[in-house]
């Protein structure tokens, strides 16, 4: 049985984050080759290597997603790398500082626009042209249910992450009928460590945390990263060929419904 994603190679930013390397793995494990970016260099190498001792080709390309210069790098080493780009992962993110939007740091509103929004731009900036050239693609972006929603103490994250689906949108319109699909995801409650460092901010432990936003889903739990992995894998096949300008909810139900059971 042919695998998803053989012969395919694919960009993953915020490749050393939970979500980023959980698709990594997923993606590896289904045939592509990777090329894994993150500004987090010692992390993403020690990623990277646990991927290569299992036998998977990846390149690991330490970068600052923000710096205009450091992205069309990462797009022109994976043009050099494996000659072809066929998917991209548009990943990289924080989640900031958590406080009322007429208190809120303003350094700390630039920096999450910078890594969260510019980032998501850059990167369809500089690798779309190589997937058009090619007349073929598909780039998978990360949004949130904070872009659906307002979440209180989160006015920079949440301000990226509604940009993130008129970005996802707008390049989709875009680039379409050239051969190029452009999708987002928008992940839940999802533990991973940007989730961790929230709450602490938000409960007095982690585990009072992840039980009450856990709530927060039809599902009663918190996801995983892997769960987020399955739909970008997924997006960026063709099975997904037909799907595009979406924004796919990853969230155990969240958006669907206001709970009255909790």
């Amino acid at each position: 049985m042919t695998r998803r994603h053989e012969g395919s190679s694919v960009i993953v930013t915020g490749a050393a984050g939970a979500i980023g390397f959980a698709t990594c793995e997923i993606l590896a494990r289904e045939g592509a080759e990777l090329l894994m970016v993150d500004i987090a260099a010692d992390r993403l190498l020690a990623r990277a290597c646990e991927l290569t001792a299992q036998g998977y080709r990846v390149v690991a390309h330490p970068a600052d997603c923000a710096d205009e210069i450091e992205v069309r790098d990462y797009a022109e080493t994976a043009m050099a790398s494996f000659g072809k780009i066929d998917g991209f992962f548009n990943n990289a993110g924080i989640e900031g500082d958590l406080a009322p939007t007429h208190e809120y740091s303003i350094e700390m509103f630039d920096k999450i626009i910078r890594v969260n929004l510019r980032s998501m731009f850059l990167g369809l900036r500089f690798v779309l042209p190589f997937m058009v050239a090619a007349g073929k693609g598909a780039v998978v972006n990360t949004a949130s249910i904070g872009s659906e929603r307002g979440l209180a103490g989160a006015c920079a994250y949440n301000a990226a992450k509604h940009g993130a689906v008129g970005l996802t949108r707008t390049a989709a319109s875009e680039v379409a009928q050239m051969g190029v699909r452009v999708n987002c995801v928008m992940p839940g409650v999802i533990e991973t460590p940007l989730l961790v460092g929230m709450l602490e901010q938000m409960f007095d432990s982690v585990e009072e945390g992840m039980a009450k936003l856990g709530q927060v889903a039809t599902l009663n739990r918190v996801g995983q990263p892997r769960e987020v992995g399955d739909v970008v894998s997924f997006l960026l096949s063709d099975e997904a060929s037909y799907v595009n300008g979406a924004k796919w909810e990853i969230d155990g139900g969240a958006l669907a419904t206001i709970r009255n059971d909790v």
